[in-house]
């Protein structure tokens, strides 16, 4: 089973969605320059993270230079070729992304427009 963990970063880059295999398999990759606690920025730490399926369009809102908040899986898993040394893939699959100063939005107020809320007269009739 994976874990949940989440980090806090500025989006340094965002690939475009792309599809995989005959079933349409979608994965989109972006990398975040991390600037939560314990980071220093003399030693910058860059991560790259994936979103899968319809997770894709959670990137749709936001711009490089942004900062964002992440939520991810960390998984991981194990491939040999025939006659070559085992190989073990890390993911850092992502699944819920926010701003850095939303103070707890969840991912559908990431998909809604922001608006102004229309201005109320104090003086109301009832």
């Amino acid at each position: 089973m994976a874990k949940n963990f989440e980090v806090q970063g500025t989006i340094h880059s965002i690939d475009e969605t792309r599809s995989y295999g005959a079933n349409g398999f979608t994965k989109r990759e972006f990398v975040i320059k991390l600037t939560g606690e314990g980071e220093k920025p003399e030693y910058p730490n860059y991560v790259a993270l994936e979103l899968l399926k319809d997770k894709c369009a959670l990137m749709d809102n936001y711009r490089i230079g942004d900062e964002i908040k992440v939520t991810f899986n960390l998984s991981g898993r194990l491939w040999a070729k025939p006659g070559n040394p085992e190989k073990c893939f890390t993911s850092l699959q992502a699944w819920r992304i926010e701003g850095a100063g939303s103070g707890g939005a969840d991912e559908f107020s990431q998909t809604m427009p922001n608006y102004d809320a229309p201005a109320y007269d104090d003086d109301v009739p009832f």
